[in-house]
């Protein structure tokens, strides 16, 4: 097994958090704070961005029409339910778990400073990170990277409905190739939506590591953070 990291940031997508629910499963939430649990307990600091696709997206698709601006911050509101509720089940493990927001929301969390973060994972507990970067425009990809390099994270660990990052749609075509690594910039010169433009520039300028993998087994996170070759790595 490859050498672990010691700091990472775990990106969950909404959807994988929902299972077969339509908004949050409650077994996804023990098993994902569980095994996040287990990584603190085995010394590695963990700060963790949640999308909100179970509840924006889902609310889109049914005919929802909204001004690109408010419908981001929506958005935004969304991944502070999912953080809250994750929050609390990373709590029931015995485990310290702190919601920090982009945005001020002070009766729920506290607002997001980047050196209080840090002395947050600096003493065990978890961070949880909600509301992006708390301007509309830019998506969870480019705030989970910014995040990741002002913590000082070794890796991005993103957790997706699918194992890696293919040359084509695997769920549309039988023949698609899985990439084992990528360069950012191969990537992004071959056209793949594995991450955005922005969160690649930062990822390539700060240097840290891509490990895009699969929920549907959430011990992923765990063989994830050890190092083990799971999903897709994206490096410099």
């Amino acid at each position: 097994m490859s050498e672990g990291y010691k700091r990472v940031l775990i990106k969950l997508s909404g959807e994988a958090l929902a299972g077969e629910e339509s908004v949050l499963s409650g077994e996804m939430l023990t098993t994902v704070a569980g095994n996040i649990a287990k990584l603190v307990r085995r010394g590695i600091s963990v700060a963790v961005v949640i999308g909100a696709g179970n509840i924006w997206r889902g609310a889109r698709q049914k005919g929802m029409n909204v001004d690109r601006v408010r419908g981001d911050h929506m958005g935004m509101l969304a991944t502070t339910i999912n953080s809250i509720a994750m929050q609390d089940y990373i709590l029931k493990t015995g485990v310290d778990a702190r919601v920090m927001s982009a945005v001020q929301i002070q009766q729920f969390c506290e607002p997001y400073a980047q050196y209080k973060a840090i002395e947050y994972l600096e003493r065990g507990s978890v961070v949880i990170l909600s509301c992006g970067v708390g301007y509309p425009f830019f998506s969870t990809d480019t705030g989970m990277m910014l995040r990741a390099a002002e913590l000082k994270c070794d890796a991005v660990l993103s957790a997706k409905n699918v194992d890696g990052v293919y040359d084509k749609d695997p769920g549309k075509n039988p023949d698609a190739k899985k990439f084992d690594e990528l360069t950012y910039s191969e990537m992004l010169s071959l056209g793949l939506k594995a991450i955005d433009a922005s969160a690649a520039a930062i990822g390539e300028e700060s240097g840290i590591k891509t490990v895009l993998f699969s929920l549907a087994d959430p011990d992923n996170i765990i063989r994830a953070a050890e190092g083990e070759k799971i999903g897709t790595l994206l490096h410099i």
